[in-house]
C-alpha cells in the first residue's frame, strides 16, 4: 500500500464521521424549539432538514464499515465483532426513523427497530473501545491518554443513557434534578460525541498501523 493510499485510507472515514457530527449540529441549529435535554436527537428526523439525521448516521456507519474491514487480523476479533455491530446497529437506526416528540410510551414498529438498533450499537461501542484499545495505542502511542478519555466518556454515558432511558419507559421523567425533565437527551448526546470521537482517532492509529506495515515491507 502506497502513502497515497495510507493517507486516503484515514482521509476517507475522517470525512465520513466529520460530515457526520457536522449534520448533527446543523440539525441542533435548525431545531432550536426541540428539547435537547430531555429529547433525543432521533426526534430531528421530524423538524427542519430532517433527512440529516439518517444522512449522519449513514456516514458514522460507513466511517466504522471501513475501520471495522481495515482493522483486520492485527486487533482482536471480539474488539472487530462489537465494532461491526455498531456499524450494523447504527445503519439500522439511519433507516427506521423514531417517532416524534413526546411520543415514548406508545412507540411505533418503527421506533422500536430504531430505538432497539441504536441502544445496541450504543452498547457495542464502548464495548469494542475497551477491546481494541491495547492495540490501537500500540499502533499509536501518542493517542493513547485521548483514547482513554474517550473510551472512559462512552462507557460511563451510556451507562448513565441506559438508567435514563428505562426510567423514561417506564413511566418518567423521575431523575431530572429538582423536578426538571428527564436528561435523556444530554446523555444521549454525550455518548454520540464520545463514540464519534473514539471513531475518529481509532481511524487515524490505524492509518499508523497500516504505515508501519508499509515500512516493514519497504
Amino acid at each position: 500500500m502506497t502513502a497515497t493510499n495510507t493517507a486516503a485510507g484515514v482521509r476517507a472515514p475522517l470525512a465520513l464521521i466529520g460530515s457526520g457530527a457536522l449534520a448533527m449540529a446543523v440539525l441542533e441549529a435548525l431545531n432550536p424549539g426541540y428539547d435537547l435535554i430531555g429529547e433525543t436527537i432521533s426526534r430531528y428526523v421530524h423538524g427542519t432538514a430532517g433527512w440529516l439525521l439518517p444522512a449522519a448516521l449513514v456516514a458514522a456507519g460507513a466511517a466504522s464499515a471501513v475501520l471495522t474491514v481495515r482493522l483486520g487480523t492485527g486487533a482482536g476479533r471480539a474488539g472487530r465483532a462489537a465494532l461491526a455491530v455498531w456499524t450494523v446497529g447504527i445503519l439500522v437506526a439511519a433507516l427506521f426513523p423514531a417517532d416524534p416528540p413526546g411520543q415514548w410510551g406508545r412507540p411505533s414498529p418503527s421506533e422500536l427497530v430504531h430505538g432497539n438498533a441504536a441502544f445496541l450499537a450504543f452498547a457495542a461501542l464502548p464495548t469494542a473501545a475497551l477491546l481494541l484499545r491495547r492495540a490501537l495505542a500500540e499502533w499509536r502511542p501518542g493517542l493513547r491518554t485521548a483514547l482513554s478519555i474517550l473510551t472512559a466518556a462512552s462507557v460511563t454515558a451510556t451507562a448513565a443513557l441506559a438508567v435514563f432511558l428505562v426510567d423514561v419507559m417506564h413511566g418518567g421523567p423521575s431523575l431530572g434534578p429538582a423536578g426538571a425533565p428527564t436528561l435523556v437527551g444530554l446523555v444521549e448526546r454525550l455518548v454520540i460525541a464520545a463514540d464519534f470521537g473514539w471513531i475518529a482517532l481509532a481511524t487515524v492509529a490505524m492509518g499508523s498501523r497500516q504505515k508501519q506495515g508499509r515500512d516493514r515491507r519497504a
